[in-house]
C-alpha cells in the first residue's frame, strides 16, 4: 500500500494543489456536487459530502462556490449533471493504472482520456481489467516529528483503523476501511494530529517494478492524467524508486 502514498507524497511535494488551485477548486467542486446529489446537502448526515466540503476549505474554496455546488447537487440550482466513472487501464509495461472520474460529459471524457493513454504508450481497457489489484482505503500520511507512531497506533486501534506502517520515506502511514475515515480523522482532529494526506483512494494491494525509460513514461502519463480536469484521483500499482526522479 505504500506505493500510493508516494505518489501522493510526490505531487504534494510538487505543491500542485497550491500552483492549480483554481483547477482544483473544480475538482473539487464536482465532488460536492456528486456528494451532495447522493447524500443530500447536510454534511452532518453525509459523511462524504462533509469530507469534500473539508478538502475544498483545506484549499481555500470561497464558501460560496461550496454552496452553489451543494445546491447543484441537491437540485436547488440548476447545472449540467455530472456523474462518477472509473476508468482502467495500462501503463507502458504493463502498469495497472485507475481514474476516478467525475465529469459533465462522458462522450468527451472518454476519448480524451484514452487518447491520453495512447499517447504515453498505454492503453484504455475494458472494466475490471485492472481493479481486482486494488482496494479501496482510507488513507493518512504524518510526520513522525509531529506524530508519535505509538500513540497513532493507539488511536487507530480504537477507532476503526486497519494498519500502522512507516513508509520508506520516513512519514508514517495509517489506513483503515472507507467507512471509518471520517471516524478516524475526528479522532485524530480531537488529539492535535494533523496528517499531510488525507484521502480515500484505490489502493494497490501488489506493486510492479518498471526501470529506465519506461517509468519515465509511466510517470508522464500519471501526471497528464492527474491535470486532467476530471480527474478526481489516480492510482497504480508501479513501485516508485528515487532514480524515477532523479532528472526532476
Amino acid at each position: 500500500m505504500a506505493g500510493h502514498s508516494k505518489w501522493a507524497n510526490i505531487q504534494h511535494r510538487k505543491g500542485r494543489v497550491d500552483a492549480q488551485r483554481g483547477k482544483m477548486w473544480s475538482k473539487l467542486s464536482k465532488a460536492i456536487i456528486v456528494a451532495a446529489k447522493m447524500g443530500g446537502g447536510d454534511p452532518d448526515a453525509n459523511i462524504r459530502l462533509r469530507k469534500a466540503i473539508e478538502d475544498a476549505k483545506a484549499i481555500s474554496m470561497p464558501k460560496d462556490n461550496i454552496q452553489r455546488a451543494i445546491k447543484r447537487g441537491t437540485g436547488e440550482l440548476e447545472g449540467s449533471e455530472v456523474e462518477e466513472l472509473l476508468y482502467e487501464g495500462y501503463g507502458p509495461g504493463g502498469v495497472a493504472v485507475m481514474c476516478e472520474v467525475m465529469t459533465d460529459n462522458r462522450n468527451r471524457t472518454t476519448p480524451e482520456l484514452r487518447s491520453m493513454f495512447g499517447k504515453f504508450g498505454g492503453n484504455l481497457g475494458n472494466t475490471g481489467c485492472v481493479s481486482y489489484l486494488f482496494e479501496r482505503k482510507g488513507v493518512f500520511v504524518f510526520d513522525p516529528e509531529t506524530a508519535d507512531e505509538e500513540k497513532l497506533t493507539e488511536i487507530a486501534l480504537e477507532n476503526g483503523g486497519d494498519d500502522v506502517e512507516p513508509l520508506d520515506d520516513g512519514k508514517i502511514q495509517v489506513t483503515c476501511n472507507p467507512d471509518a475515515h471520517q471516524t478516524l480523522s475526528d479522532a485524530f482532529a480531537a488529539a492535535e494530529l494533523v496528517p499531510e494526506i488525507s484521502s480515500i483512494n484505490q489502493v494497490a494491494q501488489t506493486m510492479v517494478d518498471v526501470d529506465g525509460s519506461m517509468a519515465k513514461s509511466v510517470l508522464r502519463l500519471l501526471e497528464a492524467l492527474d491535470d486532467h480536469d476530471d480527474v478526481q484521483n489516480v492510482s497504480t500499482n508501479l513501485n516508485f524508486t528515487d532514480e524515477m526522479f532523479e532528472d526532476e
